[in-house]
Protein backbone atom coordinates (compact mmCIF):
# COMPACT_ATOMS: atom_id res chain seq x y z
CA UNK A 1 0.00 0.00 0.00
CA UNK A 2 1.21 3.49 -0.86
CA UNK A 3 1.46 6.13 1.83
CA UNK A 4 -0.67 9.24 1.49
CA UNK A 5 1.00 12.60 0.91
CA UNK A 6 -1.13 15.69 1.44
CA UNK A 7 -0.75 18.79 -0.72
CA UNK A 8 -1.49 22.16 0.85
CA UNK A 9 -1.71 25.17 -1.47
CA UNK A 10 -1.12 28.68 -0.18
CA UNK A 11 -1.18 30.60 -3.47
CA UNK A 12 -4.13 32.70 -2.31
CA UNK A 13 -2.36 33.74 0.91
CA UNK A 14 1.41 33.35 0.82
CA UNK A 15 1.44 33.66 -2.97
CA UNK A 16 -0.42 36.95 -2.73
CA UNK A 17 2.51 38.31 -0.71
CA UNK A 18 4.56 38.31 -3.92
CA UNK A 19 5.69 41.79 -4.84
CA UNK A 20 3.28 43.22 -7.42
CA UNK A 21 0.60 40.55 -6.91
CA UNK A 22 -2.88 41.39 -5.66
CA UNK A 23 -5.73 39.05 -6.52
CA UNK A 24 -9.31 40.20 -6.82
CA UNK A 25 -12.05 38.13 -5.21
CA UNK A 26 -13.14 36.85 -8.63
CA UNK A 27 -9.57 35.79 -9.41
CA UNK A 28 -9.21 34.05 -6.07
CA UNK A 29 -12.38 32.08 -6.73
CA UNK A 30 -11.07 31.12 -10.20
CA UNK A 31 -7.76 29.95 -8.77
CA UNK A 32 -9.47 28.01 -5.98
CA UNK A 33 -11.58 26.11 -8.52
CA UNK A 34 -8.50 25.30 -10.59
CA UNK A 35 -6.68 24.04 -7.49
CA UNK A 36 -9.63 21.87 -6.58
CA UNK A 37 -9.77 20.43 -10.11
CA UNK A 38 -6.04 19.71 -9.91
CA UNK A 39 -6.55 17.68 -6.75
CA UNK A 40 -4.77 19.48 -3.91
CA UNK A 41 -5.99 18.55 -0.44
CA UNK A 42 -6.03 21.96 1.23
CA UNK A 43 -6.63 25.45 -0.16
CA UNK A 44 -5.51 28.27 2.09
CA UNK A 45 -7.80 31.11 1.08
CA UNK A 46 -6.19 33.98 2.96
CA UNK A 47 -6.33 35.78 6.30
CA UNK A 48 -9.92 36.76 7.19
CA UNK A 49 -10.05 40.28 8.54
CA UNK A 50 -6.58 41.19 7.28
CA UNK A 51 -7.96 42.91 4.16
CA UNK A 52 -11.35 43.30 2.43
CA UNK A 53 -10.50 40.93 -0.44
CA UNK A 54 -9.60 38.02 1.84
CA UNK A 55 -12.70 38.57 3.95
CA UNK A 56 -14.90 38.73 0.85
CA UNK A 57 -13.35 35.57 -0.57
CA UNK A 58 -14.43 33.52 2.43
CA UNK A 59 -17.96 34.80 1.91
CA UNK A 60 -17.88 34.00 -1.81
CA UNK A 61 -15.67 30.90 -1.67
CA UNK A 62 -16.69 28.07 -3.96
CA UNK A 63 -17.70 24.61 -2.81
CA UNK A 64 -14.61 22.43 -3.08
CA UNK A 65 -13.56 18.88 -2.44
CA UNK A 66 -10.33 20.33 -1.07
CA UNK A 67 -10.46 21.47 2.54
CA UNK A 68 -10.82 25.25 2.60
CA UNK A 69 -8.52 26.74 5.22
CA UNK A 70 -8.41 30.17 6.88
CA UNK A 71 -5.07 31.53 8.01
CA UNK A 72 -4.33 33.62 11.08
CA UNK A 73 -2.05 33.88 14.07
CA UNK A 74 -2.07 32.53 17.60
CA UNK A 75 -3.74 34.68 20.24
CA UNK A 76 -1.95 37.70 21.57
CA UNK A 77 -0.38 37.57 24.99
CA UNK A 78 -2.47 39.44 27.55
CA UNK A 79 -5.89 38.28 26.38
CA UNK A 80 -7.66 34.96 26.24
CA UNK A 81 -8.19 33.02 23.03
CA UNK A 82 -11.95 33.52 23.39
CA UNK A 83 -11.51 37.30 23.56
CA UNK A 84 -8.91 37.82 20.83
CA UNK A 85 -10.68 39.61 17.96
CA UNK A 86 -8.01 38.66 15.39
CA UNK A 87 -8.38 34.97 16.19
CA UNK A 88 -12.16 35.36 16.26
CA UNK A 89 -12.16 36.76 12.70
CA UNK A 90 -10.32 33.66 11.49
CA UNK A 91 -12.81 31.34 13.15
CA UNK A 92 -15.75 33.42 11.93
CA UNK A 93 -14.76 32.61 8.34
CA UNK A 94 -16.41 29.25 8.99
CA UNK A 95 -13.81 27.08 7.29
CA UNK A 96 -13.44 23.46 8.38
CA UNK A 97 -9.71 23.98 8.76
CA UNK A 98 -7.71 26.74 10.45
CA UNK A 99 -3.97 27.36 10.14
CA UNK A 100 -2.34 29.51 12.82
CA UNK A 101 1.20 30.84 12.64
CA UNK A 102 3.20 31.07 15.83
CA UNK A 103 6.76 31.82 16.89
CA UNK A 104 9.23 29.01 17.60
CA UNK A 105 12.47 31.00 17.43
CA UNK A 106 13.39 32.49 20.82
CA UNK A 107 14.96 35.54 19.12
CA UNK A 108 11.64 36.39 17.45
CA UNK A 109 9.68 35.73 20.64
CA UNK A 110 11.71 38.12 22.77
CA UNK A 111 12.56 40.67 20.07
CA UNK A 112 9.62 40.78 17.64
CA UNK A 113 6.82 39.91 20.08
CA UNK A 114 8.49 41.29 23.20
CA UNK A 115 7.11 38.55 25.45
CA UNK A 116 8.66 35.79 27.49
CA UNK A 117 9.32 32.33 26.10
CA UNK A 118 6.76 30.83 28.46
CA UNK A 119 4.09 33.38 27.53
CA UNK A 120 4.55 32.58 23.84
CA UNK A 121 4.36 28.82 24.46
CA UNK A 122 1.24 29.20 26.57
CA UNK A 123 -0.39 31.33 23.86
CA UNK A 124 0.24 28.57 21.32
CA UNK A 125 -1.29 25.91 23.57
CA UNK A 126 -4.37 27.99 24.44
CA UNK A 127 -4.96 29.02 20.81
CA UNK A 128 -5.02 25.47 19.51
CA UNK A 129 -7.11 24.19 22.39
CA UNK A 130 -9.65 26.91 21.51
CA UNK A 131 -9.66 26.10 17.78
CA UNK A 132 -10.03 22.37 18.40
CA UNK A 133 -12.85 23.01 20.90
CA UNK A 134 -14.69 24.82 18.10
CA UNK A 135 -14.59 21.60 16.07
CA UNK A 136 -12.05 22.78 13.51
CA UNK A 137 -9.09 20.92 12.07
CA UNK A 138 -6.03 22.86 13.24
CA UNK A 139 -2.62 23.39 11.67
CA UNK A 140 0.35 25.02 13.37
CA UNK A 141 2.67 26.94 11.07
CA UNK A 142 5.84 26.88 13.15
CA UNK A 143 7.39 30.11 11.92
CA UNK A 144 11.21 30.30 11.62
CA UNK A 145 11.34 26.76 12.95
CA UNK A 146 14.62 25.65 11.36
CA UNK A 147 16.48 28.78 12.47
CA UNK A 148 14.87 28.50 15.88
CA UNK A 149 15.79 24.85 16.19
CA UNK A 150 19.42 25.59 15.41
CA UNK A 151 19.46 28.40 18.02
CA UNK A 152 17.58 26.57 20.77
CA UNK A 153 16.30 23.11 19.87
CA UNK A 154 14.67 22.49 23.23
CA UNK A 155 12.52 25.61 23.06
CA UNK A 156 11.59 25.17 19.39
CA UNK A 157 10.50 21.60 20.12
CA UNK A 158 8.52 22.70 23.18
CA UNK A 159 6.47 25.03 20.97
CA UNK A 160 5.69 22.17 18.57
CA UNK A 161 4.71 19.99 21.51
CA UNK A 162 2.44 22.71 22.91
CA UNK A 163 0.42 22.83 19.69
CA UNK A 164 0.48 19.06 19.22
CA UNK A 165 -0.67 18.29 22.77
CA UNK A 166 -3.47 20.86 22.40
CA UNK A 167 -4.86 18.89 19.45
CA UNK A 168 -3.31 20.37 16.31
CA UNK A 169 -3.77 17.91 13.43
CA UNK A 170 -0.71 19.16 11.54
CA UNK A 171 2.58 20.57 12.77
CA UNK A 172 4.16 22.42 9.84
CA UNK A 173 7.89 23.13 9.94
CA UNK A 174 8.52 26.47 8.24
CA UNK A 175 11.78 27.58 6.70
CA UNK A 176 10.50 31.15 6.77
CA UNK A 177 13.70 32.87 5.66
CA UNK A 178 14.39 30.23 3.01
CA UNK A 179 18.04 29.80 3.96
CA UNK A 180 18.10 26.20 5.15
CA UNK A 181 19.61 23.67 2.74
CA UNK A 182 18.10 20.26 1.91
CA UNK A 183 20.44 18.07 3.97
CA UNK A 184 19.76 20.12 7.07
CA UNK A 185 16.02 20.16 6.46
CA UNK A 186 16.08 16.38 6.23
CA UNK A 187 18.20 15.97 9.36
CA UNK A 188 16.08 18.29 11.50
CA UNK A 189 12.81 16.82 10.25
CA UNK A 190 14.03 13.35 11.22
CA UNK A 191 15.03 14.64 14.67
CA UNK A 192 11.57 16.19 15.18
CA UNK A 193 9.98 12.83 14.40
CA UNK A 194 12.41 11.04 16.72
CA UNK A 195 11.46 13.52 19.46
CA UNK A 196 7.83 12.44 19.32
CA UNK A 197 5.96 14.35 16.58
CA UNK A 198 4.74 11.62 14.18
CA UNK A 199 5.63 12.04 10.51
CA UNK A 200 1.98 11.47 9.64
CA UNK A 201 1.21 14.70 11.50
CA UNK A 202 4.14 16.69 10.11
CA UNK A 203 4.20 19.17 7.23
CA UNK A 204 6.89 21.22 5.48
CA UNK A 205 6.73 24.85 4.29
CA UNK A 206 9.78 26.10 2.38
CA UNK A 207 10.77 29.38 0.79
CA UNK A 208 13.06 29.56 -2.22
CA UNK A 209 15.69 32.10 -1.20
CA UNK A 210 18.51 29.69 -2.08
CA UNK A 211 16.64 28.11 -5.00
CA UNK A 212 16.18 24.92 -2.95
CA UNK A 213 12.53 25.06 -1.85
CA UNK A 214 11.48 22.06 -3.93
CA UNK A 215 14.56 20.07 -2.90
CA UNK A 216 14.05 20.96 0.76
CA UNK A 217 10.41 19.87 0.56
CA UNK A 218 11.43 16.51 -0.89
CA UNK A 219 14.13 16.14 1.78
CA UNK A 220 11.46 16.58 4.46
CA UNK A 221 9.29 13.94 2.79
CA UNK A 222 12.28 11.58 2.64
CA UNK A 223 12.73 12.14 6.38
CA UNK A 224 9.08 11.32 7.10
CA UNK A 225 6.93 14.47 6.72
CA UNK A 226 3.61 13.79 5.01
CA UNK A 227 2.26 17.21 4.11
CA UNK A 228 3.85 19.61 1.60
CA UNK A 229 2.92 23.27 1.44
CA UNK A 230 3.59 25.34 -1.67
CA UNK A 231 2.17 27.62 -4.33
CA UNK A 232 1.39 27.56 -8.03
CA UNK A 233 4.39 28.67 -10.10
CA UNK A 234 6.33 29.19 -6.88
CA UNK A 235 4.66 32.51 -6.02
CA UNK A 236 5.53 33.92 -2.62
CA UNK A 237 7.28 36.60 -0.66
CA UNK A 238 10.83 37.53 -1.75
CA UNK A 239 12.01 34.62 -3.93
CA UNK A 240 8.80 32.63 -3.58
CA UNK A 241 7.62 29.36 -2.07
CA UNK A 242 8.10 25.73 -3.02
CA UNK A 243 6.62 25.37 -6.50
CA UNK A 244 3.77 22.86 -6.58
CA UNK A 245 3.86 22.89 -10.38
CA UNK A 246 7.30 21.26 -10.09
CA UNK A 247 6.61 19.16 -7.00
CA UNK A 248 3.41 17.48 -8.17
CA UNK A 249 4.83 15.90 -11.36
CA UNK A 250 7.91 14.81 -9.42
CA UNK A 251 5.76 13.09 -6.81
CA UNK A 252 3.62 11.34 -9.42
CA UNK A 253 6.25 10.44 -12.00
CA UNK A 254 9.70 10.12 -10.42
CA UNK A 255 11.25 7.38 -8.32
CA UNK A 256 11.03 6.70 -5.47
CA UNK A 257 8.02 8.95 -4.83
CA UNK A 258 5.74 7.55 -7.53
CA UNK A 259 5.99 4.02 -6.12
CA UNK A 260 5.91 4.98 -2.42
CA UNK A 261 3.23 7.66 -2.25
CA UNK A 262 -0.15 8.70 -3.54
CA UNK A 263 -1.67 12.18 -3.58
CA UNK A 264 -5.06 13.61 -4.44
CA UNK A 265 -3.82 14.43 -7.95
CA UNK A 266 -4.74 11.89 -10.63
CA UNK A 267 -2.70 11.30 -13.76
CA UNK A 268 -5.59 12.72 -15.78
CA UNK A 269 -5.43 15.92 -13.72
CA UNK A 270 -1.65 15.98 -14.06
CA UNK A 271 -2.05 16.24 -17.83
CA UNK A 272 -3.76 19.59 -17.22
CA UNK A 273 -1.10 21.05 -14.94
CA UNK A 274 0.41 23.13 -17.76
CA UNK A 275 -2.98 24.80 -18.29
CA UNK A 276 -3.21 25.53 -14.56
CA UNK A 277 0.23 27.13 -14.60
CA UNK A 278 -0.62 29.22 -17.66
CA UNK A 279 -3.94 30.26 -16.13
CA UNK A 280 -2.13 31.84 -13.20
CA UNK A 281 0.31 33.61 -15.52
CA UNK A 282 -2.62 34.98 -17.49
CA UNK A 283 -4.28 36.30 -14.33
CA UNK A 284 -1.04 37.99 -13.34
CA UNK A 285 -0.38 39.21 -16.90
CA UNK A 286 3.00 37.48 -16.78
CA UNK A 287 4.91 35.77 -19.54
CA UNK A 288 5.35 32.06 -18.68
CA UNK A 289 8.93 31.08 -17.89
CA UNK A 290 10.24 29.16 -20.90
CA UNK A 291 12.68 27.21 -18.74
CA UNK A 292 10.17 26.19 -16.07
CA UNK A 293 10.48 22.52 -15.09
CA UNK A 294 7.88 20.26 -16.72
CA UNK A 295 5.62 23.06 -18.05
CA UNK A 296 8.00 25.55 -19.69
CA UNK A 297 7.93 26.03 -23.44
CA UNK A 298 11.58 24.92 -23.54
CA UNK A 299 11.21 22.01 -21.11
CA UNK A 300 11.24 19.52 -24.00
CA UNK A 301 13.07 21.56 -26.65
CA UNK A 302 16.01 19.84 -28.35
CA UNK A 303 18.22 22.26 -30.27
CA UNK A 304 21.47 20.39 -30.79
CA UNK A 305 21.59 18.27 -33.93
CA UNK A 306 22.98 15.31 -31.98
CA UNK A 307 20.05 15.46 -29.56
CA UNK A 308 17.46 15.75 -32.31
CA UNK A 309 18.93 12.77 -34.14
CA UNK A 310 18.70 10.64 -31.01
CA UNK A 311 15.19 11.88 -30.21
CA UNK A 312 14.01 10.60 -33.58
CA UNK A 313 15.23 7.12 -32.65
CA UNK A 314 13.98 7.12 -29.05
CA UNK A 315 12.72 10.21 -27.18
CA UNK A 316 13.91 8.80 -23.86
CA UNK A 317 17.50 9.47 -24.96
CA UNK A 318 17.11 13.14 -23.99
CA UNK A 319 13.76 13.32 -22.15
CA UNK A 320 13.23 12.26 -18.55
CA UNK A 321 9.44 11.92 -19.00
CA UNK A 322 6.95 11.88 -21.86
CA UNK A 323 5.86 15.53 -22.38
CA UNK A 324 2.19 14.56 -22.78
CA UNK A 325 2.05 13.46 -19.14
CA UNK A 326 2.13 17.09 -18.04
CA UNK A 327 0.29 18.53 -21.04
CA UNK A 328 3.47 19.74 -22.71
CA UNK A 329 4.92 19.02 -26.16
CA UNK A 330 8.28 18.24 -27.70
CA UNK A 331 9.96 20.96 -29.75
CA UNK A 332 12.84 20.63 -32.19
CA UNK A 333 14.00 24.26 -32.57
CA UNK A 334 15.57 25.46 -35.76
CA UNK A 335 18.64 27.68 -35.79
CA UNK A 336 21.87 28.21 -37.68
CA UNK A 337 23.24 25.26 -35.69
CA UNK A 338 20.60 22.95 -37.11
CA UNK A 339 21.28 19.89 -39.19
CA UNK A 340 19.19 17.54 -41.28
CA UNK A 341 18.06 15.60 -38.21
CA UNK A 342 16.59 18.71 -36.57
CA UNK A 343 14.97 19.80 -39.79
CA UNK A 344 13.29 16.51 -40.57
CA UNK A 345 12.17 16.06 -36.97
CA UNK A 346 10.69 19.53 -36.85
CA UNK A 347 8.92 19.08 -40.18
CA UNK A 348 7.53 15.73 -39.04
CA UNK A 349 6.22 17.35 -35.84
CA UNK A 350 4.39 19.87 -38.04
CA UNK A 351 2.87 17.06 -40.07
CA UNK A 352 5.11 17.64 -43.10
CA UNK A 353 6.61 14.46 -44.51
CA UNK A 354 9.64 14.99 -46.76
CA UNK A 355 11.86 12.37 -48.30
CA UNK A 356 15.33 12.35 -46.73
CA UNK A 357 16.87 12.83 -50.16
CA UNK A 358 14.70 15.81 -51.12
CA UNK A 359 17.18 18.49 -52.34
CA UNK A 360 14.95 21.23 -50.96
CA UNK A 361 15.98 20.27 -47.40
CA UNK A 362 19.48 21.63 -47.93
CA UNK A 363 17.97 24.81 -49.37
CA UNK A 364 15.83 25.29 -46.26
CA UNK A 365 18.88 24.96 -44.01
CA UNK A 366 20.83 27.43 -46.14
CA UNK A 367 17.92 29.86 -46.00
CA UNK A 368 17.71 29.58 -42.22
CA UNK A 369 21.41 30.29 -41.84
CA UNK A 370 21.24 33.24 -44.22
CA UNK A 371 18.21 34.77 -42.52
CA UNK A 372 19.64 34.29 -39.03
CA UNK A 373 22.70 36.16 -40.23
CA UNK A 374 20.29 38.98 -41.14
CA UNK A 375 18.86 38.99 -37.62
CA UNK A 376 16.11 36.36 -37.61
CA UNK A 377 15.97 33.82 -34.76
CA UNK A 378 14.06 30.63 -35.45
CA UNK A 379 14.88 28.70 -32.30
CA UNK A 380 12.51 31.07 -30.48
CA UNK A 381 9.98 31.39 -33.31
CA UNK A 382 8.88 27.92 -34.30
CA UNK A 383 5.80 29.04 -36.22
CA UNK A 384 7.88 31.28 -38.48
CA UNK A 385 10.26 28.42 -39.14
CA UNK A 386 7.38 26.21 -40.19
CA UNK A 387 6.12 28.88 -42.57
CA UNK A 388 9.60 29.30 -44.05
CA UNK A 389 9.81 25.56 -44.69
CA UNK A 390 6.29 25.39 -46.11
CA UNK A 391 7.09 28.16 -48.58
CA UNK A 392 10.22 26.34 -49.74
CA UNK A 393 8.18 23.16 -50.16
CA UNK A 394 5.26 25.02 -51.86
CA UNK A 395 2.96 24.01 -49.02
CA UNK A 396 2.03 27.50 -47.80
CA UNK A 397 -1.29 28.85 -49.11
CA UNK A 398 -1.72 32.56 -49.76
CA UNK A 399 -4.84 33.41 -47.80
CA UNK A 400 -4.63 37.17 -48.28
CA UNK A 401 -2.28 39.82 -49.59
CA UNK A 402 -1.42 43.00 -47.73
CA UNK A 403 -1.52 45.81 -50.27
CA UNK A 404 -0.44 48.53 -47.87
CA UNK A 405 -0.54 49.68 -44.28
CA UNK A 406 -0.01 52.96 -42.49
CA UNK A 407 0.53 53.85 -38.85
CA UNK A 408 0.33 57.32 -37.34
CA UNK A 409 1.17 58.41 -33.83
CA UNK A 410 -0.19 61.74 -32.65
CA UNK A 411 0.43 63.58 -29.41
CA UNK A 412 -2.19 66.19 -28.57
CA UNK A 413 -4.28 67.72 -25.80
CA UNK A 414 -7.65 66.24 -24.93
CA UNK A 415 -10.76 68.09 -23.80
CA UNK A 416 -9.36 68.31 -20.28
CA UNK A 417 -6.23 70.00 -21.59
CA UNK A 418 -4.12 66.89 -20.86
CA UNK A 419 -1.44 65.68 -23.25
CA UNK A 420 -2.31 62.26 -24.68
CA UNK A 421 -0.87 59.97 -27.32
CA UNK A 422 -3.07 58.35 -29.93
CA UNK A 423 -1.96 55.65 -32.39
CA UNK A 424 -3.98 54.83 -35.47
CA UNK A 425 -3.44 52.17 -38.14
CA UNK A 426 -4.85 51.56 -41.60
CA UNK A 427 -4.48 48.13 -43.23
CA UNK A 428 -5.59 47.24 -46.74
CA UNK A 429 -5.71 43.54 -47.64
CA UNK A 430 -6.78 41.75 -50.78
CA UNK A 431 -8.69 38.48 -50.46
CA UNK A 432 -9.38 36.99 -53.85
CA UNK A 433 -10.63 39.87 -55.98
CA UNK A 434 -11.84 41.94 -53.04
CA UNK A 435 -9.89 44.69 -51.30
CA UNK A 436 -10.73 45.35 -47.67
CA UNK A 437 -9.70 48.43 -45.69
CA UNK A 438 -9.69 48.47 -41.90
CA UNK A 439 -8.92 51.36 -39.56
CA UNK A 440 -8.33 51.07 -35.85
CA UNK A 441 -7.11 53.13 -32.92
CA UNK A 442 -5.07 51.75 -30.06
CA UNK A 443 -7.06 53.52 -27.33
CA UNK A 444 -8.47 51.06 -24.79
CA UNK A 445 -11.61 51.35 -22.66
CA UNK A 446 -9.74 53.34 -20.01
CA UNK A 447 -8.58 55.94 -22.54
CA UNK A 448 -4.99 54.66 -22.52
CA UNK A 449 -3.02 54.46 -25.75
CA UNK A 450 -1.66 50.94 -26.30
CA UNK A 451 0.77 51.91 -29.05
CA UNK A 452 1.19 51.53 -32.82
CA UNK A 453 1.65 47.75 -32.81
CA UNK A 454 -1.61 47.33 -30.92
CA UNK A 455 -3.34 49.57 -33.44
CA UNK A 456 -1.89 47.51 -36.31
CA UNK A 457 -3.04 44.26 -34.76
CA UNK A 458 -6.56 45.58 -34.16
CA UNK A 459 -6.79 46.83 -37.74
CA UNK A 460 -5.47 43.58 -39.22
CA UNK A 461 -7.78 41.45 -37.08
CA UNK A 462 -10.82 43.64 -37.65
CA UNK A 463 -12.02 42.09 -40.89
CA UNK A 464 -10.38 39.21 -42.73
CA UNK A 465 -13.55 38.23 -44.51
CA UNK A 466 -13.91 34.43 -44.78
CA UNK A 467 -11.02 33.94 -42.37
CA UNK A 468 -12.35 36.11 -39.55
CA UNK A 469 -13.82 33.24 -37.54
CA UNK A 470 -10.40 31.56 -37.44
CA UNK A 471 -8.70 34.48 -35.70
CA UNK A 472 -11.45 35.76 -33.39
CA UNK A 473 -10.04 33.79 -30.45
CA UNK A 474 -6.45 34.81 -31.15
CA UNK A 475 -4.62 37.23 -28.88
CA UNK A 476 -1.08 38.51 -28.45
CA UNK A 477 0.47 37.56 -25.13
CA UNK A 478 4.09 38.71 -25.41
CA UNK A 479 6.15 41.12 -27.46
CA UNK A 480 9.95 40.99 -27.41
CA UNK A 481 12.25 43.46 -29.15
CA UNK A 482 15.97 43.24 -29.70
CA UNK A 483 18.41 45.44 -31.61
CA UNK A 484 20.77 43.06 -33.43
CA UNK A 485 23.22 45.62 -34.76
CA UNK A 486 24.37 48.96 -33.46
CA UNK A 487 24.84 52.40 -34.94
CA UNK A 488 22.99 53.80 -37.93
CA UNK A 489 22.57 50.32 -39.48
CA UNK A 490 20.69 48.89 -36.50
CA UNK A 491 18.33 46.00 -37.24
CA UNK A 492 15.33 45.33 -35.03
CA UNK A 493 14.10 41.81 -34.31
CA UNK A 494 10.60 41.37 -32.94
CA UNK A 495 9.26 38.07 -31.60
CA UNK A 496 5.55 37.88 -30.86
CA UNK A 497 3.91 35.12 -28.82
CA UNK A 498 0.27 34.44 -29.65
CA UNK A 499 -2.36 32.29 -28.00
CA UNK A 500 -5.85 31.03 -28.80
CA UNK A 501 -8.82 29.97 -26.72
CA UNK A 502 -7.53 26.38 -26.47
CA UNK A 503 -4.35 27.59 -24.77
CA UNK A 504 -2.16 26.84 -27.79
CA UNK A 505 0.80 29.23 -28.04
CA UNK A 506 3.06 29.95 -30.97
CA UNK A 507 5.88 32.37 -31.70
CA UNK A 508 6.69 34.33 -34.85
CA UNK A 509 9.54 36.65 -35.81
CA UNK A 510 9.95 39.76 -37.92
CA UNK A 511 13.12 41.70 -38.77
CA UNK A 512 13.51 45.19 -40.17
CA UNK A 513 15.35 48.43 -39.59
CA UNK A 514 11.89 49.75 -38.67
CA UNK A 515 10.40 48.37 -35.45
CA UNK A 516 6.83 48.79 -36.70
CA UNK A 517 7.59 46.96 -39.93
CA UNK A 518 9.29 44.12 -38.02
CA UNK A 519 6.26 43.90 -35.75
CA UNK A 520 3.85 43.78 -38.67
CA UNK A 521 5.84 40.97 -40.30
CA UNK A 522 5.59 38.94 -37.08
CA UNK A 523 1.85 39.68 -36.86
CA UNK A 524 1.26 38.47 -40.42
CA UNK A 525 3.23 35.31 -39.71
CA UNK A 526 1.15 34.66 -36.58
CA UNK A 527 -2.14 34.97 -38.45
CA UNK A 528 -0.97 32.84 -41.38
CA UNK A 529 0.28 30.05 -39.12
CA UNK A 530 -3.03 29.89 -37.27
CA UNK A 531 -5.02 29.75 -40.50
CA UNK A 532 -2.90 26.81 -41.67
CA UNK A 533 -3.09 25.02 -38.35
CA UNK A 534 -6.86 25.39 -38.12
CA UNK A 535 -7.38 24.22 -41.69
CA UNK A 536 -8.65 27.42 -43.26
CA UNK A 537 -9.55 26.84 -46.93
Amino acid sequence: MKERLYLYDTTLRDGQQTQGVQFSTVEKVQIARALDALGVDYIEGGWPGANPTDSEFFTERPDTRAVMTAFGMTKRVGRSAANDDVLAAVLDAGTPSVCLVGKTHEFHVTTALGVTLEENRAAIAESFAHVVAKGREALFDAEHFFDGYLANPAYAMSCLRAAFDAGARWIVLCDTNGGTLPAEVGRITAEVIAAGIPGARLGIHCHDDTGNAVACSLAAVDAGARQIQGTLNGLGERCGNANLISLIPTLLLKAPYASRFETGVSHAALAGILRTSRMLDDILNRVPQRGAAYVGASAFAHKAGLHASAILKDPSTYEHIVPDLVGNARIIPMSNQAGQSNLRARLAAAGIVVDAKDPRLAGILDDIKLREDQGYAYDGAQASFELLARRALTLCPTFFEVKRYRVTVERRKNKRDQMITLSEAVVVVKIGDQKMLSVSESMDATGTDRGPVNALWKALAKDLGPYQSYINDMRLVDFKVRITQGGTEAVTRVIIDSEDAQGKRWSTVGVSANIVDASFEALLEAVTWKLIRDGAP
